[in-house]
């Protein structure tokens, strides 16, 4: 697989986790520089209808502290053209549970008129914020 100048990638990375810390690697392996978005409490709120459970300024410390990353931004639009209007990245990298998804499809589309490749890259299956955060709740409830 070619290797990319200017990788993107963003995610909410609340309970980080080895799913996370997969996709932010093999990214990297692909490009030169990454850069990681991390989605303000404000746009998860605005789509998931929750805050997340590690506050924005908490992720985006954690996700500074990973090896594989060269800068990291705030994501305050789910428009990923936005951000690519102000890193002009190579490539955009995402977990390939959402390949085939028509919001996918359609950002594919318009990356491909920008010469961007949309890059999908393995789910690490069996994790997700979401299932960690129901672990804890169940654990908490009286048996």
């Amino acid at each position: 697989m070619m290797k990319y100048q200017i990788g993107y990638t963003t995610g909410v990375y609340d309970l980080f986790h080895i799913g996370h810390l997969n996709i932010i690697k093999r990214a990297k392996e692909l490009c030169d520089f990454l850069i990681v978005g991390v989605s303000t409490d404000e746009l998860v709120q605005s789509y998931k209808h929750k805050i997340p459970v590690i506050p924005f300024e908490e992720r985006i410390q954690i996700v500074e502290a990973i090896k594989y990353v060269d800068k990291v931004v705030p994501q305050t639009s789910l428009d990923k053209v936005v951000a690519w209007n102000q890193f002009h990245f190579n490539a955009i990298f995402h977990g390939d549970d959402w390949k085939g998804s028509s919001m996918y499809d359609e950002i594919k589309n318009r990356f491909s008129n920008l010469g961007v490749d949309m890059v999908f890259l393995p789910h690490t299956q069996g994790v997700s914020s979401t299932e960690i955060l129901k672990r804890i709740q169940d654990e908490g409830q009286p048996t």
